[in-house]
């Protein structure tokens, strides 16, 4: 595997440090959803090309700037919900496949984020 070294702002690195071990996804994300993977290398396709819905939501919600009352009362569909609760009771089960693993996990990495946003608008209402 190849590294990469950039320069960035120190908050930015803060910013991004729990975040670290999900950076290659979520630049492999940001690739596919400016169109800037298939423009350069056509043959390249990235594992999780398709942005899950719940992704969609969320960023569908931030590009509106929310305000930290917005930010903090924030809730997916009750479509994902319902997908979340499927997963998770198959979770319990034991019989995710291995999409659904990656599926489940990407939700608990989206709720982290979450919740640290979430947190920081509410530090700002207070």
């Amino acid at each position: 595997m190849a590294q990469l070294t950039i320069d960035i702002p120190d908050e930015l690195l803060e910013r991004l440090q729990p975040l670290k071990p999900q950076l290659p996804q979520l630049l492999w994300r940001l690739l596919e959803s400016t169109n800037l993977l298939s423009s350069t290398n056509p043959d390249i396709h990235p594992p999780l090309a398709d942005i899950p819905t719940v992704y969609q939501e969320v960023l569908d919600f931030l590009i509106t700037s929310p305000t930290p009352i917005e930010i903090v009362s924030f809730k997916v569909s009750d479509c994902v919900q319902d997908s979340l609760q499927a997963l998770l009771e198959k979770n319990r089960s034991g019989v995710l496949t291995p999409t659904e693993e990656e599926e489940l996990d990407l939700y608990e990495q989206l709720d982290y984020l979450m919740m640290l946003l979430k947190a920081r608008a509410y530090q700002a209402i207070n």
